[in-house]
């Protein structure tokens, strides 16, 4: 079984567009999967999360939310606001582990950037991470990032986050690509990768979540390439 954590340089990236795109491909390869969002905030219970958006994408019924808060903040920050409590990232690692027994591949959504508290004792989704591979899950972890003008600055400190955590990130994804490229855009296609030194394994274009299902997943394969994602060996990456 492999898993995949999918985390960005910040919230608004394309993390769950990402996801929804990497869930059709694996389905559509013959994979079971499973997503997991360890924490949603920002949406009442009686609301779509973006598990949702996931499913209606990528047509993913296996979808385990662990933890929700209505308030559109991080997820520390929402339970100190609420005096709410929230489990510790070690029991969110554990969870996720037992949602993966049952699939070949389960991709992790983590909840904004690599600094955001997912619980009220300091666990990010670094450490989430971390917890995994103790355990023995060698999980494989995507940056999702854009192209826009600061994205590199946000891009290398991010890497730069998840190799201090001892975490070497499989690559980058680029969440959403304009139709039309300004310079800024244009020159960052290629910086980034020699910045960071991670290959850059997918660009989806702007409004790729608004399609309609069938589109979606008809497009994906031309977005990304799910065996550099999930580790096999692929000529060019």
């Amino acid at each position: 079984m492999t898993i995949v954590v999918v985390t960005g340089t910040s919230t608004g990236v394309g993390k769950t567009v990402v996801t929804a795109a990497l869930t059709s491909l694996a389905m559509s390869a013959g994979h079971r999967v499973a997503v997991v969002k360890p924490t949603q905030t920002g949406v009442s219970a009686a609301e779509p999360g973006d598990l949702a958006t996931v499913g209606q994408l990528s047509g993913c019924t296996s979808l385990h939310e662990l933890v929700r808060l209505d308030d559109p903040l991080a997820p520390d920050t929402a339970a100190r606001l609420r005096k709410l409590s929230l489990p510790k990232v070690a029991s969110l690692a554990a969870r996720v582990i037992e949602i993966a027994h049952g699939h070949d591949v389960t991709f992790v959504e983590g909840a904004g950037g690599v600094a955001v508290r997912l619980d009220t004792a300091g666990g990010t989704i670094l450490a989430l991470a971390r917890h995994l591979a103790v355990a023995g899950q060698s999980p494989r972890m995507l940056v999702v990032t854009t192209l826009a003008l600061g994205t590199l600055n946000h891009t290398e400190l991010t890497v730069g986050a998840v190799r201090a955590a001892d975490v070497e990130p499989a690559g980058l994804i680029v969440g959403s690509v304009p139709d039309r490229l300004g310079l800024a855009e244009r020159c960052n296609i290629d910086e980034l990768p020699r910045l960071t030194g991670l290959p850059v394994l997918g660009h989806l274009p702007a409004g790729a979540g608004g399609f309609e299902a069938a589109r979606f997943r008809g497009e994906c394969a031309r977005w990304l390439h799910l065996g550099a994602v999930l580790g096999q060996p692929v000529p060019g990456y």
